[in-house]
């Protein structure tokens, strides 16, 4: 049995983090493997994995859409995929994974596969123990709060004074410019002892097997002999830590570069709620009249000043910054965050605010791996030099060689999606609605959402009403059929189809997606024709909306969507359509599968 910890996280947190997970773990539990999952939403982490369960673990799947932080699992082996693959697909995502691990789950391994693992890691471990007596290979960590000077001059002081000994040693910083010198599987896995020296969190599961002396970032710097004896005084560890610390250093892979739509996706995770939010306040501010909120010192005026006025305010330089953050990590976040500042000022919008943290991230990257300081000047890279100059670099392109062009193409889209009649009207409503349904919270569905988000500051509300009106479709439209046509569903469908319908109305596209496993063929055309008929008369019916998620509730706030009985009509007939095209392409079911309506 593998022991497996994963973590789940999609762009807004809520449906695809938690079916990811549930499906799992289900899963897992099927297969006979123990699986602790973390899931990573809008609402913060919840089942947080802890110490014990990151060092009794094998493998981690990490089943992610955003940017997720992993300094806490190095050293672990990983595979990673996104949220819709683990949901639709979660017995080949296990079976994937623990092919890394050396577990076939088709067919039981040979028995010499099984012996020659324990042989291999044996020879390491001879090796270690027909070295000399004297401890030679040490392996440390330095860090503190702020990554600056101790965390360097608490290597620089360990490397010293081993070199002073006799002894080899590596030493990974963990500072503000992230990870660096960092320790890979074969020099953990030859170390002979390991000195943490930190008044931070470090992560240890690496370490497992190994001798492990923690100490303080002060005490490395200032007492390090003292730090060295100690280390080398702890106990050995058993032989069978040694084999499993050895077995596991071979099964580790590197790391895979997140890709720059995984960038975008975090960027936008860390915006949503922050939209969310404004544009619910403003439509709240809507409660008392349209054009309430220009009569200085009234509610309905205080309302917008918090919803349009701060939270919009922040849309574009947090979706900038976080953009940056993933591409770089701390460095990215300072550049970046200025970048969308610029792009919101010089009115290029969402897109400018992209193409600002792309800039940002990748110009934070290149700086922080390609300048090299003296050690007792490292501590200047992160406060200084990295935020200075990327945010100089940023800030001149963003004035001088993005902002025209991105608001010339931003006011241009803008005119075009206002003045929409007739046909174009119907195409972009087409589109839209039809991306929302073709993968149900997927990649395709994220980026109709998205442009529909983004326009919001602009303000251009129209998208926006397609995408939410188009998105409660396939849930509402399933539920629907498997009301009317009870004959074509199984017993477990037609329950699954009521919580289809409260999902639905919650505009939550991915109540449909246990259907559109099961059935794709059929399911996915008729969810796409209902939610593009819907997206389409939205547009047509000018329907507008200026929240960006909420479904069914933000219906009953005043003014929040401009044509409202419309925009219900819309939804409606979208709904029938779905449940129609579905009970015309599904078949009955024989009659012991089905349930008597």
């Amino acid at each position: 049995m593998a022991r497996i910890i994963a973590v789940t996280a999609c762009p807004t947190g809520i449906a695809h983090t938690y079916m990811a997970a549930e499906a799992l773990k289900k899963t897992a539990a099927l297969m006979g493997h123990s699986i602790r999952v973390e899931t990573q939403g809008a609402a913060g982490a919840r089942d947080i994995l802890d110490e014990a369960d990151l060092a009794q673990a094998t493998l981690l799947i990490l089943a992610a859409d955003t940017h997720v932080e992993m300094t806490r699992f190095a050293g672990k082996t990983v595979y990673e995929t996104s949220t819709s693959t683990a949901i639709r697909e979660p017995q080949a995502v296990l079976d994937a994974a623990l092919a890394l691990i050396g577990i076939r789950t088709e067919r039981r391994p040979e028995p010499g596969a099984v012996a020659a693992a324990p042989t291999v890691a044996a020879t390491a471990i001879a090796q270690v123990d027909d070295a000399s007596g004297d401890i030679r290979r040490i392996v440390a960590i330095t860090a503190c709060p702020t990554g600056i000077a101790h965390t360097f001059m608490a290597a620089e002081a360990l490397k010293k004074a081993a070199a002073r000994h006799g002894y080899r040693i590596k030493v990974e910083t963990q500072g503000s410019v992230g990870a660096r010198n960092t320790l890979s599987a074969e020099e953990i896995a030859t170390a002979d002892v390991v000195i943490i020296g930190a008044d931070t969190h470090v992560d240890t599961s690496r370490f497992a097997g190994k001798r492990v002396h923690e100490t303080s970032v002060g005490r490395a710097l200032k007492e390090t002999d003292k730090v060295l004896q100690e280390a080398l005084a702890l106990p050995a560890p058993s032989g069978a830590a040694q084999l499993r610390a050895a077995v596991h250093a071979e099964e580790r892979t590197p790391e895979k570069p997140a890709g720059a739509y995984k960038h975008l996706l975090t960027g936008v995770s860390y915006m949503l709620p922050i939209v969310v939010a404004g544009g619910l306040v403003i439509a709240l501010s809507f409660v008392f009249g349209i054009e309430a909120f220009k009569e200085k010192g009234t509610l309905a005026a205080s309302l917008m000043d918090i919803g349009g006025g701060a939270a919009f305010a922040l849309m574009i330089p947090v979706l900038a910054g976080f953009i940056a953050f993933s591409i770089a990590d701390r460095p990215g976040l300072a550049p970046g965050l200025v970048g969308g500042m610029l792009a919101s000022q010089l009115q290029a919008g969402f897109l400018g605010g992209i193409v600002a943290g792309f800039i940002a991230g990748y110009i934070a990257r290149y700086l922080r791996d390609h300048i090299h300081l003296p050690a007792h000047f490292e501590g200047l890279k992160p406060v200084l030099l990295i935020p200075l100059l990327a945010t100089l670099v940023v800030g001149l392109l963003m004035i001088h060689v993005v902002g025209s062009p991105a608001r010339a193409i931003m006011e241009g889209l803008t005119r075009f999606l206002q003045g929409l009649s007739g046909t174009n009207a119907v195409l972009l409503g087409l589109l839209l609605g039809g991306m929302m349904a073709v993968d149900m919270g997927g990649p395709i569905n994220k980026a109709a959402y998205t442009f529909g988000v983004g326009l919001l500051a602009s303000n251009t509300f129209m998208p926006m009403a397609a995408v939410m009106a188009a998105g409660m479709v396939p849930p509402l439209g399933i539920s629907l059929a498997t009301f009317l046509a009870r004959n074509r569903f199984s017993a477990d469908e037609q329950i699954a189809g009521k919580a289809a319908a409260v999902l639905g109305i919650s505009f939550i596209t991915e109540g449909a997606i246990p259907f559109a496993a099961k059935d794709p063929l059929r399911v996915i055309p008729s969810c796409v024709a209902g939610a593009a008929t819907t997206g389409a008369l939205s547009m047509i019916f000018g329907c507008t909306l200026h929240a960006p998620h909420g479904g069914i509730f933000v219906l009953a706030i005043p003014n929040a969507v401009g044509q409202l009985l419309p925009y219900v009509g819309a939804i409606a007939v979208g709904t029938l359509l779905t449940a129609l095209v579905l009970i015309v392409l599904k078949k009955p079911l024989p009659a012991n599968g089905a349930v008597a309506a």
